[in-house]
């Protein structure tokens, strides 16, 4: 049996250091299932996104608005949560898939191993370990000169990113495994002193007048900062003119913000990084354990330069365990973990089987956003500095929490989401895309500004 998305939805708010009585009224319609699985994507969904509406209307209450109520509709939940896969530009689909030799392979002792090669470094790297062609068969074959773990451990050790398929069982014997199962699906806490911070006299929307930094890539950060621009938040999110990025998702989550480069690597760029972040109410960052940090901005040091900051971190694989430092990505999270290996067993096959959507990816967002937006209600009545911690691998385990859907594999999946999206300009062409699911009766979300290339504003507040 699953838990019920608001039974979820409230131990979410309470996870996040809310009171019961500051929750607004939130309405979440439909239940499970609703897409393929075995698993409680659908409350997931529901849950997740309801509460970072509810946030929001609590926070625009708290400035001396009115209570709203927040509605949030499971099918338009979930295609929000395969929002890259609506996204058409002037009428044509651009999400890619997947790397020609990227997914699941069989190592010579009969275990699957999953590759994540979608940017080129990783791709490079993989190939490398195994002294193999640009091709799959070629990866495969050479795959059979290994055991799957041995694989994985050599391929991390190269700077790529691969996982074996793991049991549910397999992955809560892991140390690493039971270092995400300690973790709740966020971390709140206060890392420096400083002041109450009020928040911005009443306005329209509930994070007018709120700046956010984005240093985040792929999904989760990136619609963590998405959704507090649908909110109304100044949100500029900042690259390395030097990194790779995946266009369709680029398109997809940068509505709402303004974009710009800068080089950590460079001096300049780091000043102009600690100029942007002294002005930031939310550093929202979700690169490599570390690589943040290793510039110059882990949060001690942002608390330091600005009291009262709110810092959110993401990453793949938690702050604890044995694989707190290393990458990853969504589809390697939820191989390891079990999940891929019980949709396998719940299906009857022979081949794990993925989650009908990228829902660690897509989950971790609003969790990240949630976090942020409890911070600022935080900060705002408490004072201090605050740390904001999600990770993939955390997120793996809050889904597991909520239970198995029984005969939940048999469900037809989306039909038609074409009810749930909107045309914009953006400036990649005429983008069709998924409205917002969180409906606030008083301040509707929405995006204000369109989607841009990466590096097309300056780097500096609005």
């Amino acid at each position: 049996m699953s838990i019920s998305p608001d039974t979820a939805l409230r131990a979410l708010w309470r996870e996040a250091g809310l009171a019961d009585a500051r929750l607004p009224s939130v309405t979440l319609t439909g239940a499970d299932p609703l897409m393929p699985s075995s698993f409680a994507v659908g409350a997931s969904a529901l849950a997740s996104i309801g509460a970072t509406g509810a946030a929001a209307a609590a926070i625009h209450e708290a400035r001396g608005g009115g209570a709203q109520r927040v509605t949030v509709d499971i099918a338009h939940a979930l295609a929000e949560f395969r929002s890259e896969h609506q996204l058409r530009i002037d009428g044509a689909e651009v999400h890619e898939g997947w790397d020609r030799i990227a997914g699941l392979h069989r190592a010579g002792d009969g275990r699957f191993i999953r590759l994540h090669t979608n940017l080129p470094h990783h791709r490079e790297a993989v190939l490398r370990t195994l002294s193999c062609d640009y091709d799959r068969a070629a990866v495969t074959a050479a795959l059979q000169g290994w055991t799957a773990q041995d694989a994985e451990t050599a391929i991390y050790a190269a700077g790529g990113v691969a996982t074996m398929t793991r049991s549910l069982a397999e992955w809560a014997a892991h140390p690493a495994g039971a270092a995400a199962a300690s973790l709740p699906a966020l971390v709140l806490e206060r890392i420096g002193d400083a002041p109450p911070t009020p928040l911005p006299p009443l306005a329209a929307r509930p994070l007018d007048g709120i700046r956010v930094l984005d240093l985040t890539r792929v999904i989760a950060g990136p619609v963590a900062g998405r959704t507090l621009a649908a909110h109304g938040a100044e949100v500029l999110h900042v690259t390395g003119p030097h990194l790779p990025s995946i266009p369709a998702l680029v398109m997809d989550t940068g509505r709402g913000k303004r974009c710009a480069a800068l080089d950590l690597r460079a001096d300049s760029g780091r000043a102009t990084l600690r100029a942007l972040a002294s002005g930031a109410d939310i550093f929202l960052q979700g690169y490599r354990p570390g690589a943040i940090a290793g510039h110059g901005f882990a949060p001690e040091a942002l608390a330091a330069l600005k009291p009262g900051i709110v810092c959110v971190s993401l990453s793949a694989w938690g702050h604890i365990g044995p694989w707190a430092g290393r990458r990853g990505f969504d589809s390697l999270v939820q191989n390891a973990n079990g999940i891929n290996d019980a949709e396998r067993a719940a299906a009857g096959e022979d081949k794990p089987r993925p989650l009908p959507c990228q829902a660690l990816d897509h989950a971790s967002g609003y969790l990240l956003a949630l976090g942020a937006m409890a911070a600022l209600l935080k900060r705002a009545e408490e004072g201090g500095s605050w740390l904001v911690r999600v990770s993939l691998a955390g997120t793996g385990e809050w889904i597991k929490r909520l239970g198995r859907v029984e005969g939940g594999l048999a469900a037809p999946g989306l039909a038609d989401a074409s009810r749930f999206l909107e045309d914009s300009a953006s400036g990649f062409g005429r983008m069709t895309a998924v409205r917002h699911s969180a409906a606030l009766s008083g301040t509707p979300a929405h995006w204000a500004l369109p989607a841009v290339a990466l590096g097309t504003h300056p780097a500096a507040w609005g």
